[in-house]
């Protein structure tokens, strides 16, 4: 990034309006499954802080607390995220919940037509419905404050599928019902705000917009689905360049601090999501490292503003990098052999 000396900061501003709502930050909570594995009650921890804090927090559809519930805590700063099972009843059934609950904004994850063989889970057993071998039993009883705090408060399930339609959640079920036609389909029931998340192409990023969505969610989920995907913040100017400067881009993977939020914003993003630092926190200090990761993330910001000379988040644009984006090559340019330089006195 590019810092800017002398410029009059001593007053700076995080809020920013996002969908025609105002938050007090420029970040939230990424959709994530089963966040209260993490520590007991994570979810109603995530969603007071969205709702204290003015920033907008996600349920997901594999999450393990009800849709009803987030959005009592949550209010209007919950989100809902929907993944599209196999049974496309079901999945119908989450998003009409959803709106009866009063969620406004509805998120639909397009990046896992089947989840990837993650190798780590497999290395530390990691499996759904949760299954106690020897390494499990060992790993328990070294974590004793966590899993006495679990058992107490009871093992976290998939609270969504397993209520009224009696669907139960398979993890690496096939999820590819997400597709064109479906979009087209959910566009027309919901009424509310429509994002997708999980676009790494300008190509797509082009036609979701065309299918009338109300925003763009630019995301590699975390890294965790194909390992050969581009990093997501390179992804960010070429997105922009295809949807045009003013179609509205959340973005997330690979958030780790305030200056990380700032290069996204920078480089084409309206707003910024967290997710594993988040997770991090609560399994560290529960409801208080929450609160202490987002106070560090809003000062980083904050102290990044500074350095840059801006004192408002519309401000950070490209003019706060260094070096600036690079050109996008055509695929003609891409071929031509480099330039021979001769110089001759």
């Amino acid at each position: 990034m590019q810092p800017r000396v002398m410029q009059d900061v001593a007053e700076r501003s995080l809020s920013t309006a996002f969908l025609g709502q105002s938050y007090d930050l420029p970040f939230g909570v990424a959709p994530m499954g089963m966040c209260n594995l993490s520590c007991p009650h994570a979810d109603r921890f995530i969603a007071l802080a969205g709702r204290k804090r003015g920033m907008p927090v996600c349920l997901s559809s594999a999450a393990s607390s009800t849709i009803e519930d987030m959005h009592g805590w949550g209010g209007t700063n919950a989100w809902f995220q929907l993944y599209v099972g196999p049974s496309m009843d079901h999945s119908m059934s989450l998003v009409e919940r959803a709106r009866t609950a009063g969620y406004d904004t509805l998120i639909l994850t397009v990046d896992v037509p089947q989840v990837s063989r993650r190798t780590r889970d497999l290395r530390n057993g990691f499996l759904m419905p949760f299954s106690m071998g020897p390494r499990q039993f060992f790993d328990l009883a070294l974590h004793p404050r966590w899993s006495l705090n679990t058992l107490i408060q009871g093992i976290p399930r998939p609270r969504n599928f397993d209520t009224a339609t009696g669907s139960s959640f398979n993890r690496h079920a096939s999820r590819a019902g997400a597709n064109w036609a479906f979009l087209d389909q959910l566009r027309s029931v919901w009424k509310g705000k429509l994002i997708v998340k999980g676009i790494t192409g300008p190509d797509d990023a082009k036609q979701v917009r065309a299918a009338g969505t109300d925003a763009i969610y630019v995301s590699n989920h975390g890294g965790r689905q194909l390992d050969s995907v581009p990093p997501t913040v390179d992804l960010l100017p070429p997105i922009r360049a295809a949807v045009g400067p003013d179609f509205p881009l959340l973005f997330d993977s690979g958030v780790r601090s305030g200056e990380d939020v700032i290069k996204a914003l920078a480089l084409g993003a309206d707003f910024v999501m967290l997710g594993r630092p988040v997770l991090h926190a609560l399994a560290a200090e529960g409801r208080n490292g929450l609160d202490a990761l987002i106070d560090a993330i809003a000062e980083e910001i904050s102290t990044a503003m500074a350095q840059l000379g801006v004192t408002t988040i519309h401000e950070v644009n490209e003019q706060c990098l260094w070096p600036s984006p690079p050109k996008q090559l055509s695929q003609r340019e891409r071929r031509l052999p480099p330039l021979e330089t001769n110089y001759t006195e």
